[in-house]
């Protein structure tokens, strides 16, 4: 199992550039596998946009993978969404992956005036559109001609909660599902990525697993979070169950960038 990271700035609105950067390139220095981005819309705390993210990232580092969990499709119309995403993935150098999702947080679509009830049919209706423009086909008289280098796109991975349906649709459609820690219990990711693989599913992910070492220790919920707030040692356990269930990668939210906790974070899993 690969572990990954990706930073929360909560409140914090003295963030600047630099410091953004450096924890980017920290997180490569320091062997994290993968360094992935969120994105949401005015919920009060600091959120830039995860497509400059990853174009960023790509640029200060080598070799770390940098991925989108999950990039919420249905928010951006999806010829404009298909044209940024084109230009991510050209700057990536092939480095993304674009776990997409239909959203889960009504207050994101009101803050931009769209439907929260059409999301379904919305991501279900841009993701193959995007694909056809990606390859460079013609849709409603537009054609995006995408540099050779960037033609096809980027692998999509679908953000899915573990009993949904859209399981099936990850694993025999595009290259693989993205589970969320925050609302879901170790019983039911086991589920979830056991219907995963009987479908032929390949890559899992489970992404916004909190971390913080010096919590006190608490017994997991069957309901969730899955989290990392606890002892080092409990969270080496915790993190050895996910790889048990069979897991590919678990990607780990810190919001103390030190490069103290971030050892120490690191030190958790080897793979």
């Amino acid at each position: 199992m690969r572990l990954g990271v990706s930073f929360r700035f909560g409140k914090d609105v003295s963030i600047t550039r630099d410091k953004v950067i450096a924890n980017m390139r920290a997180a490569e220095r320091l062997g994290f596998d993968s360094l992935w981005v969120f994105d949401s819309v005015g919920r009060g705390s600091v959120a830039l946009d995860p497509l400059i993210q990853v174009s960023v990232a790509a640029a200060v580092t080598e070799r770390i993978e940098v991925g989108t969990c999950i990039l919420q499709v249905p928010l951006r119309h999806p010829v404009e969404l298909a044209h940024r995403i084109l230009a991510a993935h050209l700057m990536t150098g092939g480095r993304l992956r674009l776990g997409v999702g239909a959203g889960s947080t009504r207050g994101d679509f009101e803050a931009v005036g769209l439907d929260y009830d059409a999301r379904f049919r919305s991501l279900r209706d841009a993701l193959p559109l995007m694909q056809r423009l990606w390859r460079g086909e013609t849709v409603d008289g537009v054609n995006l001609t995408p540099p050779t280098a960037a033609k096809g796109g980027p692998p999509i991975l679908i953000g899915s909660w573990a009993g949904g349906r859209w399981i099936p649709v990850a694993a025999q459609q595009y290259e693989g599902w993205i589970a969320s820690a925050t609302y879901t219990g170790a019983p039911t990711l086991k589920a979830g990525i056991a219907r995963f693989r009987e479908a032929g599913g390949k890559r899992a992910i489970v992404t916004n697993i909190a971390v913080d070492l010096n919590a006190p220790t608490e017994p997991l919920g069957d309901d969730g979070p899955y989290s990392l707030r606890c002892s080092p040692n409990e969270a080496r356990a915790r993190l050895e169950r996910l790889a048990e269930f069979g897991f590919d990668d678990a990607v780990l939210v810190v919001e103390d960038a030190s490069e103290k906790n971030l050892q120490a974070v690191r030190a958790l899993w080897r793979g």
